[in-house]
């Protein structure tokens, strides 16, 4: 694997990401993400400091296994394409229905280990609330809302990482859950390096344009937006989240997309 290699995996997955077929399929998926993020966004407006900060982390994880599933599917269109084989998107995808559904239940482990975490963050709220020594304990276990949040972030970017690695692995391979874990952390290990740097610039432009994104979202927020009420944040942000959903479908197809060409550097006996 060199430079050159690389950089022609990258533009390759760019130029292929502008597809009206795969956009078509991707961006419902990303909508309905969207939808649960708007729908925990409104709940959690009037609602406990406890709930409001579970309800911030709580749509990107349920929305993995949603992602896992697209994943598997963009990634065998891409192959397809790239081999320039005929392709029927309707057979492919119900052909893929049973691993797209048998991949999507890896991501059910971090949302379990997030309830958990949320369950436990709920204990410290409860200990600041207590009459005369709530204080105390708020200053005394400061650091452990720390660890809890910082653990949540450290598990939100774990879930990035298993889309990135287990869609291609699983897409490319024969579907069995526990090989299929024990072979992405072998390969994983083997060629961490690389597959870190990889993986970061995955990241590249989901992080500009969802950068982008997000600050015309706040700004629009703190300078136009007047709903007061949940249902009218919801509905504010729903039509938000239409052309944010539109923008950063493209990125999502390349994410999975050069998924599967650094698997293929990376790998190139398994996934010939």
């Amino acid at each position: 694997m060199t430079w050159q290699d690389i950089e022609k995996a990258f533009n390759r997955a760019v130029f292929l990401s502008f597809s009206k077929r795969k956009f078509l399929l991707a961006f419902p998926v990303v909508v309905l993400c969207g939808i649960l993020s708007v729908f925990c966004r409104a709940v959690a407006y009037e609602a406990s400091d406890w709930v409001a900060l579970s309800l911030t982390f709580l749509p990107i994880l349920l929305s993995s296994g949603i992602l896992l599933a697209l994943g598997v599917l963009l990634i065998r269109i891409y192959v397809h394409e790239s081999k320039q084989l005929s392709l029927s998107v309707r057979r492919l995808v119900s052909g893929s229905l049973d691993l797209m559904l048998g991949t999507s239940y890896l991501s059910l482990p971090p949302v379990l280990v997030y309830l958990c975490l949320w369950i436990v963050m709920g204990i410290f709220f409860l200990l600041q609330e207590i009459p005369g020594i709530g204080s105390f304990f708020s200053v005394v276990f400061a650091f452990a809302p720390f660890l809890l949040i910082f653990g949540t972030l450290a598990l939100c970017l774990f879930n990035l990482g298993l889309l990135f690695f287990v869609a291609p692995a699983a897409a490319l391979q024969p579907f069995k859950r526990i090989p299929l874990a024990k072979r992405v952390f072998e390969h994983f290990a083997k060629r961490l390096f690389s597959s870190i740097v990889l993986f970061l610039v995955a990241l590249i432009p989901i992080a500009l344009v969802g950068g982008m994104l997000c600050v015309a979202a706040e700004v629009t927020h703190v300078r136009f937006l007047i709903a007061e009420r949940s249902l009218g944040v919801a509905l504010e942000w729903f039509f938000i989240m239409l052309p944010f959903a539109a923008f950063l479908t493209p990125t999502v197809i390349f994410f999975f997309q050069f998924a599967a060409e650094v698997y293929h550097l990376l790998h190139p006996a398994e996934s010939s």
